[in-house]
């Protein structure tokens, strides 16, 4: 099947709005405009062609997106902020010659492609004389997506989505976060980021809406936005909590009458934040989650009402996906002990698009190696402990960045810590504590010693970091995620 019937089998014909807001689009109309685009495509690439998109969040986003996909061709999704050596690596890698983007992207980047559609596509004779859709037989291991994402060696990679990946994950998220036609999403993550794609995929299936804000820092517009619709449910990565709930004057008082759950995935947020969140908002649902690209979007989840006893943890394996902890030689771990996590399911892709080293040194034996390190308590609940590569060895013993986070981060004060591993000539490395405080005029009593002096109440003398950064705003990328600073 191909994702778009499955997204559409139940909703197609409803006349109800999907898309919220200053310009709504219901149901009917949006998969009307869907298979007329989708026909212009058949009748000027054919199929199985690879087409970039780049747009913020928008109908047009959302139209072209789908439209890819009904028309059997592989939809490759970009940040509208591409570099345009980035631009071109990837344009060359996939052989793209089809390009839709907005007018403003197209004057900043140089395509060099002769197909180049922008946001005013839509009123061309070309697109609205066009009604020649064929529906294509869609095989579902048939790739359509290509995600890229920051590679080890600086170069992106290109991860294969299939329409069996997307209808496996959408299903399983739709299913444990019981989203019915009565759920509307506020989205403030972009749609080329996979998290934001699955706010896009379950409720187009659960015959749901959506409103979109891509203005997130205006805090008072997010929090009018999901009391004026009604949303039903908000998802952010840890720096969108972490500022609503410091950076906010008045988040933690509102009172959202329709909110009933919220989801955070996109990297582990602090305890401190969620246990705040909790006695702020205690009748909302907090669903702690995790993925990754590579898996679509989602591998486990922690049920709400296990939430308290089992805080730290990023849960279970979702429906239809298996996890495991496992040592070098592929077999699980005891309890407590660390070892890297592994999944297998019908979401997890199908490799990196012309990196077969990379595929393998990722995907072996039907495994996802997620490159996370972890560990499992006896009831089977997941704990991460930090990215391979994040590990800091400092003097010979091993450090977990989180743990010293997770100290830092519950002084009231502080928005965000980041902990990175820096070159020493004695150690080899040493830790710099870069720290986000809510307002550094309001805090002139919070300096480097002070720091380090509630860390040495907490933590071993060994994991006090050497050097403290004090800064007042956190830098982040377009997905919300935050910018680390190069280890020097």
């Amino acid at each position: 099947m191909n994702a778009y019937d499955y997204y559409f089998e139940h909703s197609r014909h409803l006349e109800k709005d999907f898309l919220l807001g200053q310009k709504p689009l219901s149901y009917m109309a949006l998969d009307a405009q869907c298979e007329k685009l989708a026909g212009f495509l058949q009748q000027t690439v054919g199929m199985n062609r690879n087409i970039l998109l780049l747009a913020p969040n928008s109908t047009f986003f959302i139209v072209v997106y789908l439209a890819v996909l009904r028309s059997g061709n592989i939809v490759v999704p970009l940040s509208p902020e591409t570099e345009q050596e980035n631009l071109d690596f990837i344009r060359e890698k996939c052989t793209a010659e089809m390009v839709f983007t907005t007018r403003q992207i197209s004057v900043r980047l140089d395509f060099k492609v002769a197909r180049v559609y922008t946001d005013d596509f839509f009123a061309l004779p070309a697109y609205l004389n066009c009604n020649a859709f064929s529906k294509p037989i869609t095989q579902p291991d048939q790739l359509a997506e290509i995600i890229f994402t920051s590679g080890s060696t600086g170069e992106p990679k290109g991860v294969m989505i299939s329409h069996r990946n997307l209808i496996a994950n959408t299903g399983s998220i739709v299913e444990y976060l019981n989203l019915t036609p009565a759920d509307t999403m506020l989205v403030v993550l972009p749609f080329y980021y996979c998290y934001g794609l699955s706010l896009l995929h379950t409720h187009l299936r659960a015959g749901g809406s959506i409103v979109l804000n891509n203005m997130f820092m205006m805090l008072g517009g997010v929090i009018n936005d999901l009391e004026r619709y009604h949303c039903t449910g908000f998802a952010g990565v840890p720096s969108h909590f972490q500022v609503l709930l410091r950076k906010s004057e008045s988040f933690k008082t509102s009172r959202f009458t329709s909110l009933r759950y919220v989801t955070q995935a996109g990297g582990k947020l602090h305890n401190a934040f969620i246990e705040e969140f909790m006695n702020a908002m205690p009748d909302i649902r907090f669903f702690v989650m995790y993925g990754q690209t590579e898996a679509t979007a989602r591998l486990a989840w922690l049920p709400p009402e296990r939430l308290p006893e089992k805080i730290g943890s990023c849960g279970i394996a979702i429906p239809g996906v298996t996890l495991k902890v496992a040592d070098d030689k592929g077999m699980p771990v005891k309890s407590g002990q660390t070892g890297e996590i592994l999944a297998k399911g019908d979401n997890i892709m199908q490799g990196y698009y012309k990196d077969e080293l990379a595929t393998a040194e990722t995907l072996h034996n039907g495994w996802l190696r997620t490159g996370d390190l972890g560990t499992v308590d006896k009831d089977g609940f997941i704990y991460l402990s930090a990215r391979k590569k994040e590990i800091i060895k400092v003097g010979g013993r091993r450090i977990s960045p989180k743990e010293i986070e997770e100290v830092i981060v519950s002084m009231p004060e502080v928005v965000d810590c980041t902990i990175q591993g820096i070159t020493d000539e004695i150690l080899g490395e040493s830790m710099k504590a870069t720290v986000i405080l809510r307002g550094m005029q309001t805090n002139e009593d919070i300096t480097a010693d002070t720091i380090r002096a509630f860390c040495a109440e907490r933590l071993a003398p060994y994991k006090i970091p050497q050097i403290i950064e004090i800064k007042d705003k956190i830098s982040l990328t377009a997905t919300g995620k935050k910018i680390k600073n190069q280890a020097s």
